[in-house]
C-alpha cells in the first residue's frame, strides 16, 4: 500500500516547525539558498521577502519543504484572513521528473515515494523543468538535483516523516494513502457543512493522483498549484536497428561501387 501524507491547511498555524524538522533530519543547510553572507553581519534583514511575514519564500535545494503564506487583507480589512499550507513535493502518481529523468536516477520505491538517487544523478536537471509543481531544485554544491524524500529512511523503518511528527496542530498526517483520504473526505464534510464552501480537495486526480494531498480553504491557484498540471512523460525512443544492420550497409555499398564500375567499363568501351 502506498505511503503518503495529507496536509490539512485549515489548521496549520504557521509555525513552520515542519520546515525546521526537514532541515534537522536530512542535514539541509541552515541559511536559505537566497540569503547572502556577509562578512561583517553575515545575514542582513534586507534579504527577507519584505513583503510578507514568510522568510524563506520558496522550496529551494535546501529547504526541501516551505509553509506558504497567503495574506487576504483588502482595504477595510473587513473578512480578511491568513492562510498557510506546508508545502513539499508530492510524490505524484505519475511522476514528470522520474518520467524524464534520462539516467534513471530517479525512482518510486515500494510505498510509492519518488526518490532522487545521489549517486546517479547526474545534475542534467531535465527534472527540474518538468516538475509542474517546482519542488525538484538543483544544488550548486552537491551538482545534482534536490528534494523532499517522504523521508524515505524513516519511513521503511516504521518510522513517520519528520515534518508530521514535529507539527504541533496534526495539521500533517503520514500514513496509508487510502486511509488518509477517507480522514480527508471526513474532514471536508465538516467543513461544508460549518459553511466552508470554498474548502475542497486537491490531489485526487491531479497527476493520476497525488501521495501527498492537500485540504484547501480556496482555490488551488490561491496557494501556488497549478489547477491543470501537465506531467511530461518519458521520451519516445527510436526503434531498435536490426542487428545485422552492419552487413546490410557494406553490401549496400559494394552493390554502388559494382554498379559504377560497370558504368565506368561501358562507357570506356564506347570510347
Amino acid at each position: 500500500m502506498a505511503k503518503g501524507m495529507f496536509v490539512d491547511t485549515s489548521i496549520c498555524t504557521g509555525c513552520k516547525a515542519c520546515q525546521v524538522a526537514c532541515k534537522e533530519w536530512n542535514e539541509l543547510d541552515p541559511e536559505p539558498a537566497h540569503f547572502k553572507s556577509d562578512p561583517a553581519t553575515k545575514l542582513l534583514a534586507d534579504h527577507f521577502t519584505g513583503d510578507s511575514y514568510d522568510n524563506t519564500g520558496k522550496i529551494s535545494a535546501t529547504d526541501w519543504r516551505h509553509v506558504r503564506f497567503i495574506e487576504q487583507f483588502n482595504r477595510n480589512r473587513i473578512g480578511s484572513r491568513w492562510l498557510f499550507s506546508s508545502d513539499s513535493c508530492k510524490h505524484c502518481t505519475d511522476a514528470a521528473c522520474l518520467n524524464v529523468c534520462p539516467y534513471s536516477a530517479i525512482i518510486r520505491t515500494e510505498m510509492g515515494n519518488v526518490v532522487v538517487l545521489q549517486d546517479k544523478c547526474q545534475g542534467a536537471r531535465d527534472c527540474t523543468h518538468a516538475c509542474p509543481y517546482g519542488v525538484v531544485r538543483y544544488s550548486d554544491k552537491s551538482g545534482t538535483s534536490q528534494k523532499c524524500t517522504l523521508c524515505n529512511d524513516r519511513i521503511h523503518n516504521g518510522l513517520g516523516t519528520a515534518c508530521a511528527k514535529a507539527c504541533p496542530t496534526g495539521s500533517i498526517r503520514f500514513g496509508e494513502v487510502a486511509e488518509l483520504r477517507t480522514r480527508a473526505d471526513s474532514r471536508l464534510a465538516r467543513l461544508k457543512a460549518s459553511g466552508e464552501a470554498r474548502a475542497n480537495i486537491y490531489g485526487y486526480k491531479e497527476a493520476k493522483g497525488l501521495n501527498v494531498f492537500y485540504l484547501l480553504m480556496d482555490k488551488p491557484s490561491v496557494y501556488g498549484l497549478p489547477e491543470n498540471p501537465v506531467v511530461q512523460q518519458r521520451p519516445k525512443s527510436l526503434p531498435p536497428l536490426p542487428a545485422n544492420l552492419g552487413i546490410l550497409v557494406i553490401g549496400v555499398t559494394a552493390l554502388v561501387k559494382f554498379r559504377e564500375r560497370g558504368a565506368k567499363e561501358r562507357s570506356e568501351e564506347k570510347r
